[in-house]
């Protein structure tokens, strides 16, 4: 391929994490009882909830701390954590939606050409790392930005930041 030629890359955003507190304490039992698509992780302390539409699964604490995964986006992940206390609502907790954050983006983008991790890893030394007998990956981390990038050698990457 020669330095001239134009490609677009795709970055795909898969998975959009955040956090928001319901200012409540959660009785976690009657959420597993009253509500739907629920499963109830005793040994933990933990309820998982999922929602169809914005397809999300929440993670559910008794302190009223709850991790919302699997948004594509900012604006649906909001949606959905809201619409998860609404849904807490309806079970007939006092919750307030407070503190969301949004806390990890993972996109994934595939190049058009294959990576020679070991050059790769040798010339961009105190930023990345390879341990071919841990992870197939270049682990090539962004302080500034606050990012990490997985670099295979087939050409895929995965950002999460």
């Amino acid at each position: 391929m020669d330095a001239d030629s134009d490609v677009a890359l795709d970055i795909l955003i898969t998975n959009v994490v955040c956090v928001f507190r319901t200012r409540c304490h959660l009785n976690l039992r009657k959420i597993a009882l009253e509500g739907a698509n629920v499963i109830y992780k005793r040994d933990v302390g933990k309820v998982l909830m999922k929602l169809r539409k914005p397809r999300i699964t929440a993670t559910i604490w008794s302190s009223g701390k709850v991790i919302c995964t699997g948004a594509t986006s900012e604006e649906e992940a909001k949606f959905g954590a809201r619409r998860l206390a609404r849904c807490l609502q309806k079970l007939g907790f006092q919750v307030i939606f407070t503190d969301f954050k949004v806390v990890n983006v993972l996109a994934v983008c595939n190049m058009p050409f294959e990576i020679r991790l070991p050059e790769f890893t040798k010339n961009n030394r105190p930023h990345a790392s390879y341990e071919p007998e841990l992870h197939p990956a270049v682990c090539y981390r962004i302080k500034t930005l606050r990012a990490t990038l997985q670099i295979f050698s087939t050409g895929s990457i995965t950002v999460t930041g």
